[in-house]
């Protein structure tokens, strides 16, 4: 199906809050990663999210070349070419943008979707992640207004991080302490700021113990009902209607999360996770085993010629991808999204 349309896609994470499942947002950073984030979309049956992060788009573009914009202009058009081949909706995203990177980022894509859409075309994104984790809440939100103003413009869904998601991501790193938990204050500023649907369509990050890398199970110490306190005070704030939840939530940094943890943040509203870690490893372990499984084919040892089928980047290339699609089903399956796409 063609990338889908900006209506399509408030349609997909509406209808993923109301029945309690999540999408797997998959950080890509290639057309190999892009095609095997597809691939397993289509396998499990679900609707996704793809995005890339500040250091994915500059990686796109070049390694010599690092230009975030354009690698993200060219990460888009060519998903919206091979998206086409597959039967489930596919949304575009960029991933955790820093305040200092606004302008050579966020901005100027913002700045393409509208004019795109000035000519009745569909945005480049369908929606753009502001992380202002790293600024006071006050500056963060303010920030956040004059990029929903603009994305609503845009035909584009904003999404915000609210608190401190741990570890390191493309240089950006926190530490690990009690500035990971979002409070139901920070809950409410965000409505007041930004409403709570009625101004226009956005995501929440509120953080519960969220840190980025690799962990094991157990030691990071998220606390689902961090979600639930949040929403229910935005409830009790505003007059909604009771036991609704007002926020789209995204969970960030899941690496190590048990499915209990899982389950408990998509029941109070969790409509995206994003994965990265986990699916770098699945893309790069069957490479690591073709390599060593094919030594001598891949290396020209001791004068000989090597194998040339063995070391065409074909090769591993489709165990990588193959390994990465399985583990993007893995996560549908924890997400609930596994076998409920929406269709065209």
């Amino acid at each position: 199906m063609p990338i889908v349309t900006p209506e399509k896609y408030a349609e997909m994470l509406d209808a993923a809050k109301a029945g309690q499942y999540a999408f797997p947002a998959i950080n890509v950073s290639s057309s190999q990663t892009l095609n095997a984030a597809l691939k397993g979309f289509a396998d499990a049956g679900s609707d996704g999210i793809i995005q890339v992060s500040t250091g994915g788009a500059e990686y796109l573009s070049g390694p010599s070349v690092k230009d975030m914009v354009t690698g993200s202009v060219a990460f888009a058009a060519f998903a919206r070419e091979v998206a086409k081949n597959y039967p489930v909706n596919i949304a575009l995203h960029t991933d955790h943008c820093p305040k200092d990177k606004l302008d050579g980022f966020v901005r100027p894509l913002l700045a393409i979707s509208e004019e795109r859409v000035a000519r009745g075309e569909e945005p480049l994104f369908q929606s753009h992640m502001w992380d202002g984790s790293a600024v006071p809440l006050e500056e963060n939100l303010k920030i956040a207004e004059e990029l929903l103003e603009r994305c609503v413009k845009a035909k584009v869904i904003l999404e915000i991080e609210v608190g401190v998601v741990g570890g390191e991501e493309d240089g950006v790193e926190n530490a690990i302490n009690e500035k990971l938990y979002s409070t139901p204050a920070d809950a409410i500023a965000t409505a007041k700021a930004l409403g709570y649907g009625d101004r226009g369509y956005y995501m929440t990050a509120l953080t519960f113990g969220n840190v980025h890398g690799v962990y094991k199970p157990g030691n990071v110490k998220l606390r689902p009902e961090v979600l639930k306190e949040a929403q229910e005070a935005v409830v009790a704030e505003f007059g909604l209607e009771p036991g609704s939840k007002p926020f789209h939530l995204v969970f960030h940094g899941g690496s190590g999360s048990t499915p209990e943890e899982i389950a408990a943040a998509v029941d109070y509203g969790v409509v995206k996770m994003n994965v990265d870690t986990d699916t770098q490893y699945a893309f790069t372990r069957p490479i690591a085993d073709h390599m060593f499984k094919n030594y001598d084919g891949v290396l020209k040892i001791d004068g000989e010629v090597g194998n040339k089928k063995a070391y065409d980047p074909r090769a591993w290339g489709k165990a990588a991808e193959a390994g990465m699609a399985a583990r993007v089903v893995e996560a549908c399956e924890n997400l609930r999204s596994a076998g409920r796409s929406l269709g065209a």
